[in-house]
């Protein structure tokens, strides 16, 4: 048992001290696994003494993620070929972690002994495509946030392992690893797990910057600018959009144009700026209806006619224009794809709300039910439940007495 110089070069040259690094590797783990993690300068100064020399998996995979470097180049040996491979205690997330670390090991074999090529990233790109589907159908849940986590810790560890590959395969894994991030960041903005969604949007900002490609970072801007808006940080939101709107792809895309545009709407509408907020949304709709229909990346597949409705209903309800709102939700719920269930489920949540604040209730009533219906299906998507809490405190609040509404009140805290 002896010191190890390779942890204390690779802290020396990320300038990080011991108790940083703690603070960042506890970061790490709870956006891996959604609990906080329990590392202390204590730990890492038994790590650079030599006297824990194999980290148990979820230090381990965190280390290798705020340095930068695989276990074995920071100076970790494994106990055992088992003990390597051996599963963290936390019990709701072993299978996950588990697949992880056997994941980072064979993809760190595979680099060492053959090139990496287009067939990796397609079989990357097919798996990132899974992810997309769930992520649609079920909203913000665990296993999509830690499926497109775990993927994305394996594309990192096939950049890292040492195999060859062309600019052109590491440009599209880096800008792979960063769209399937920007999937764990959306999954966490459903369910509200705001500091998951902030500690995804940084790891998919580095591995954006690392790709240089305008559209990856295009996307990692788009989640920056959701994040901010989720808490109610409009003036950062507005930033996002507007350093999404600068890229190139933006500028030479209409498509990726309106939708930054849609986030500026978003965000002048939060700050309750009328004028800024109608001239972005009328932005947003001349620029979708310049654009064509050509191969984009999967990401932005959602961003249709359908969702362009859906999204300006947002900012009119934003602005206190229910009756607007209300127009645009019946335009987005009849021609959603039927596919994204999330996002119908969720806009029939906020035609609730729509005409909750008209005084509908009535009607408020029977769409919220047809929101229940479906909310089963996509339980993760805490945007859609929260949305439906505010129809049920509009409705108590109002001092109704009508015996329907009352009763839904009742019956939808069963689902709220």
């Amino acid at each position: 048992m002896g010191e190890n110089p390779e942890l204390a070069a690779a802290m020396n040259d990320c300038q990080m001290g011991q108790a940083e690094l703690a603070r960042r590797v506890n970061a790490e783990i709870e956006t891996l696994t959604g609990q906080p993690g329990h590392m202390t300068d204590r730990d890492v100064r038994r790590l650079l003494a030599g006297h824990t020399r194999w980290p148990h998996a979820k230090q381990r995979l965190s280390i290798e993620r705020v340095l930068g470097r695989s276990a074995t180049d920071l100076g970790f040996v494994p106990r055992s070929k088992k003990a390597a491979q051996a599963p963290p205690e936390d019990p709701m997330h072993r299978r996950s972690l588990f697949t992880l670390a056997v994941g980072t090991a064979v993809a760190a074999t595979v680099g060492a002994t053959r090139r990496l090529g287009q067939s990796d990233v397609h079989r990357f790109e097919a798996e990132h495509a899974k992810i997309i589907a769930q992520d649609q159908e079920f909203g913000g849940a665990q296993k999509v946030e830690n499926d497109a986590v775990e993927l994305a810790m394996r594309i990192k560890s096939a950049l890292a392992g040492g195999g060859a590959a062309s600019a052109r395969v590491r440009t599209k894994l880096y800008c792979l690893a960063s769209d399937v991030t920007c999937s764990a960041a959306f999954a966490a903005i459903d369910a509200q797990t705001r500091s998951r969604a902030r500690g995804h949007r940084d790891t998919a900002v580095t591995f954006a910057g690392l790709s240089g490609d305008s559209e990856t970072q295009y996307h990692v801007w788009n989640h920056l600018s959701m994040v901010a808006g989720q808490r109610k940080d409009h003036a950062e939101a507005s930033a996002a959009a507007d350093a999404a709107k600068s890229l190139s792809i933006a500028k030479k895309d209409p498509l990726y144009a309106s939708l930054a545009h849609m986030r500026n709407a978003h965000a002048h509408a939060g700050r309750n700026d009328r004028s800024a907020a109608v001239k972005a949304l009328g932005a947003a709709e001349r620029s979708f209806g310049r654009h064509t229909p050509i191969q984009r990346p999967p990401w932005i597949e959602f961003f249709d006619g359908a969702e362009l409705d859906g999204l300006t209903s947002i900012v009119w309800l934003r602005l206190n224009e229910p009756d607007r709102a209300e127009y645009h939700l019946h335009r987005a719920l009849a021609a959603i794809h039927p596919d994204r269930v999330r996002n119908r489920t969720y806009y029939i949540a906020h035609l609730s709300l729509a005409q909750a604040r008209q005084g509908d209730f009535e009607s408020a009533c029977a769409t919220g039910d047809r929101a229940a219906e479906i909310l089963g299906r996509v339980r993760g998507s805490k945007r859609t439940t929260d949305t439906l809490a505010n129809v049920r405190k509009l409705m108590v609040s109002s001092g109704t007495r009508e015996p329907s509404v009352l009763d839904w009140a009742e019956r939808s805290q069963a689902w709220i």
